[in-house]
């Protein structure tokens, strides 16, 4: 019995889109059918930017594609001939984004044992779902004029939707040897969607692990920064540690992993510590998705990963992790350039995080100095208020009460900050007095003393003896010049 879901298509913002690609499909006598992610997510009533369509017959896809940007104002086409494919992209206005529109001829695939490099021939519309990597990703949708809207549904998509699986459309272990990376995409759905994985299913997943290698770093990564991004990212790490995966791309985390006990006492699993600390931040970010979020996220998975070489045992006082934060930040650029993450300001936003992350901790005693609180201000700048989610986040602590009382005091140290900071403003540092001044002052030429007379100054800041203001400053620069110069041979 055939499903017509054309009624689901009304009053949605992509409705005209695919009666416009309708029209002209018809027009150039081109069967086109939209597929995968629009119509999945059309079913959950889920929003999506993207929409991929099959043609039927070569080079069709290539031609509805520029056809379709010839007659949609502002749209573009973007070619890949090697692949046969395009996509045109549909501006909505600077604050709305856009809408992408792929397209690509019906095609099946064969592999070979060695290769993630598919050998493609022309195929039908069952060919290209029978490639496809889960039921729910295999269904797609008429709009010929005649039967606009009629779900082609080979595979039981829709049973698996209601009954929250993925399942594969053929059997597994063909699946995952036609493209290993469909083992990390089933977590990222997993993660996204919040499904269960068929057991068949996760069985081949196990099996075909280590085909995995074969897989590129830039393929790996795209599907690990959408699991970053779901509500619950820990959903997608568990599937791929489970199933063996995530110890052959990420074994910095699975390294994490396991209790040792020594004289009766034992340490955390830091593993399964750090995916609640990635939960926790996500839920407190969830109201706010922002590029920052994202490697907020990444430094709360990767804030503990200098613990496994730090980790100590001292007899009569138990596990310690000294200096954790400071080797986990230096891990940082080595395991980025291996994932193909940016090398960029986004890293060293990572690693400032994880260096810091211990720091707040340190502020919780009542008598804490003022020194203390500026030195953290002054290091975490702008920063500073991420950081105390990452810390608030690292709470994991199975004791309702000891994680109330961390809270309270987190608060107290905040409340603290924002005292401090009001008066001695260190969020945004800059030196009261900069390096030309002081030459002037001084009659110095530039060199390593000016640094020298900067730094001293800030010292004297940070340690409370003298306000952030210039003419302190100045004063203060009169009183320290005579010993700075004369350790640098100019007095």
């Amino acid at each position: 019995m055939s499903v017509n879901i054309a009624h689901m298509l009304e009053n949605r913002a992509f409705e005209p889109l695919i009666r416009t690609v309708a029209d002209i499909a018809a027009r150039m006598g081109i069967e086109a059918y939209p597929i995968g992610g629009i119509v999945r997510d059309m079913l959950l009533g889920r929003a999506t930017m993207d929409i991929d369509f099959v043609t039927i017959g070569p080079g069709t896809g290539i031609a509805l594609a520029e056809m379709v940007a010839e007659e949609l104002s502002g749209a573009t086409a973007h070619v890949y001939p090697n692949f046969g494919t395009a996509a045109v992209r549909v501006p909505h206005g600077e604050a709305e984004g856009e809408t992408v529109l792929e397209f690509v001829a019906a095609r099946k695939e064969s592999y070979r044992e060695d290769s993630r490099k598919p050998l493609v021939e022309e195929g039908t519309l069952d060919d290209d779902q029978r490639r496809r990597d889960f039921t729910i990703n295999a269904m797609a949708i008429h709009i010929s004029p005649d039967r606009f809207g009629e779900l082609i549904d080979p595979f039981g998509g829709v049973a698996d939707l209601d009954r929250g699986i993925l399942k594969t459309p053929l059997e597994p272990i063909r699946t995952f040897d036609d493209d290993p990376l469909r083992i990390v995409r089933a977590a990222r759905f997993s993660a996204q969607l919040g499904f269960k994985i068929d057991d068949s299913t996760f069985g081949a997943m196990r099996h075909r692990a280590e085909r995995i290698a074969i897989v590129s770093a830039e393929r790996i990564i795209d599907e690990l920064q959408k699991i970053m991004s779901a509500a619950v990212p820990s959903i997608g790490f568990r599937i791929l540690h489970d199933c063996r995966v995530l110890d052959l791309i990420f074994p910095e985390l699975t390294l994490l992993q396991g209790v040792e006990t020594i004289d009766g006492q034992k340490h955390k699993d830091n593993f399964y510590h750090t995916l609640e600390v990635l939960d926790n931040l996500a839920a407190l970010t969830s109201e706010t998705p922002c590029d920052q979020t994202l490697w907020l996220r990444w430094a709360a998975l990767l804030h503990d990963i200098g613990k496994p070489d730090s980790k100590r045992f001292t007899p009569g006082f138990g596990w310690s992790f000294h200096s954790h934060e400071e080797r986990g930040a230096r891990m940082v650029p080595k395991l980025f350039r291996r994932l193909r993450l940016p090398m960029d300001e986004r890293m060293k936003y990572v690693q400032k995080m994880i260096r810091l992350h211990h720091r707040p901790v340190s502020l919780v005693d009542d008598q804490v100095t003022d020194s203390a609180v500026r030195r953290l201000l002054f290091d975490a700048g702008d920063d500073i208020d991420n950081l105390m989610l990452l810390v608030r986040a690292d709470i994991t602590s199975k004791n309702p009460r000891r994680v109330r009382k961390y809270l309270r005091a987190f608060d107290i140290v905040e409340k603290k900050m924002v005292e401090v900071e009001e008066k001695d403003r260190l969020r945004q540092f800059q030196p009261p007095l900069d390096g030309i001044e002081i030459m002037e002052t001084l009659g110095l030429k530039p060199g390593r003393v000016v640094g020298d007379l900067k730094d001293a100054i800030r010292e004297a800041i940070l340690e409370g003896k003298i306000p952030n203001e210039h003419d302190a400053a100045a004063e203060y620069l009169m009183e320290i010049k005579d010993e700075i110069l004369a350790r640098a041979g100019l007095g």
